[in-house]
């Protein structure tokens, strides 16, 4: 006999049925609730990188005012590397200056090269830590739920040959029921996995994509400061 509404089958359910049906079902509520939260969070990212990219082509000398409105964008990981790389620099770097002072050269040399880069590869790394916070979750349920939909399915299975050594009959009317709780197990697992993998492939591509644009960034950057240097060095030597 077909069920007339979702209750009247989940009653029929067995009690080890319905504990995997939870299961199932906190794993969804917790993936979409970090699909959706990451989707704002990488939308926000975005939208401040852009912003700052833009400030930075467009006034790339005043490296002053460039510092006080790149701390109004702290999700930006370029941002966030700028920021890194300049706090490690002499105040008086002629980076900062509108001329180079001849007298201070030796307090006016940045750190070396080597050094900075090692500084933004750890902001970066940092950053793309950040952004794959909570993605271990979607994988865990991607690789988790399918497997135990497949035990509902199992106990299901189970319960319907129960039910045919019982009543000593392989009916329709004896399988029917066990054959169903399999199928739902099986459903609701993949209900849960199939987003929560298409989710995690996707936010690992927004993060490499992400990681390359800052890395493009911090070479240019670190070029500025070293033709920064040597332009200050060839005035010093005039």
């Amino acid at each position: 006999m077909p069920f007339a509404n979702p209750a009247e089958l989940f009653g029929s359910l067995g009690l080890l049925s319905i504990v995997i049906l939870m299961i199932l079902s906190i794993f969804s509520v917790a993936s979409w609730g970090i699909i959706i939260n990451k989707v704002r969070q990488f939308r926000q990212i975005n939208q401040e990188e852009a912003r700052f990219l833009q400030i930075y082509e467009v006034n790339p000398v005043d490296q002053k005012s460039l510092i006080n409105q790149a701390k109004n964008y702290m999700l930006s990981p370029s941002s966030a590397v700028y920021l890194g790389i300049t706090d490690r620099l002499p105040i008086a770097s002629d980076l900062f200056a509108a001329q180079p002072e001849i007298e201070s050269q030796e307090s006016t040399r940045p750190p070396n090269r080597q050094y900075l880069e090692k500084v933004a590869q750890y902001i970066i790394q940092n950053q793309i830590n950040r952004q794959e916070a909570y993605l271990p979750f979607l994988a865990t349920t991607g690789n988790l739920t399918p497997f135990i939909g497949l035990l509902g399915t199992v106990l299901g299975i189970i319960n319907a040959f129960g039910e045919i050594g019982t009543q000593g009959s392989a009916s329709i009317a004896a399988v029917a029921p066990g054959v169903s709780e399999a199928l739902i197990a099986t459903a609701a697992g993949l209900f849960a996995a199939i987003p929560a993998v298409m989710a995690y492939n996707y936010f690992l591509s927004r993060i490499r994509k992400m990681s390359f644009r800052v890395e493009a960034f911090t070479i240019e950057f670190l070029n500025t400061l070293e033709e920064s240097e040597v332009a200050h060095e060839v005035e010093v030597a005039r």
